[in-house]
């Protein structure tokens, strides 16, 4: 978002340059986790949190690629030469929203906080909303300037990319739920959800 805030193509590049350290890291924590199962044949508790972890990490490498992606989109915009009145300020807020989110659901997993992920949860639909707003503002942008609909659609895959972080910050918050209370959430109304954490 800094990149695409002062249309630096350098600042986008350091984004690609250490999304491949992410994946690296994705894989090595595998293997230690795979070590681990292997070793010390965990159960019950134990074993849900290995397999947690091991699905944070996966979110967090999946993350690691919307960033990715929204800095070739900005690199895009960049080479393009398209004007700086796109209405990118737009995105901060989400983007805003989507990486304290992030960092949120990171806290509660490392407290193992079955609070804070409800909390997480109701946050991305937020975010969710942020988005639905930007693609509304966005449109109308486009049809008052039909020039400016390739780098707009550049943005609309940066918004997707930022609501699909608040995603991923979710599913991590789900796993949480996961570890704590031994209930699988995912893909469950907010009742389901609200009646497993009784």
């Amino acid at each position: 978002m800094y990149a695409l805030a002062q249309f630096s193509a350098s600042a986008a590049q350091q984004v690609l340059d250490v999304e491949q350290r992410v994946n690296a890291m994705e894989v090595e924590i595998d293997r230690e986790l795979a070590s681990i199962i292997a070793r010390r044949q965990p159960t019950a508790r134990d074993l849900r949190l290995l397999m947690a972890i091991s699905k944070t990490t996966a979110n967090l490498e999946r993350a690691g690629d919307e960033a990715e992606k929204i800095a070739r989109m900005v690199t895009s915009i960049i080479q393009s030469g398209a004007s700086r009145t796109l209405p990118a300020s737009e995105l901060r807020v989400a983007a805003d929203l989507a990486s304290g989110l992030l960092r949120k659901a990171l806290d509660a997993f490392s407290r193992l906080d079955v609070s804070m992920a409800l909390s997480i949860m109701k946050d991305d639909d937020q975010i969710d909303a942020e988005f639905d707003g930007f693609v509304r503002k966005l449109v109308t942008y486009m049809m008052e300037d039909p020039r400016a609909i390739s780098p707009s659609l550049d943005l609309l895959f940066i918004a997707k990319a930022i609501e699909r972080i608040g995603d991923h910050a979710k599913n991590i918050a789900e796993f949480i739920v996961y570890v704590v209370k031994g209930a699988d959430i995912r893909h469950t109304s907010r009742e389901h959800i609200e009646s497993a954490l009784k």
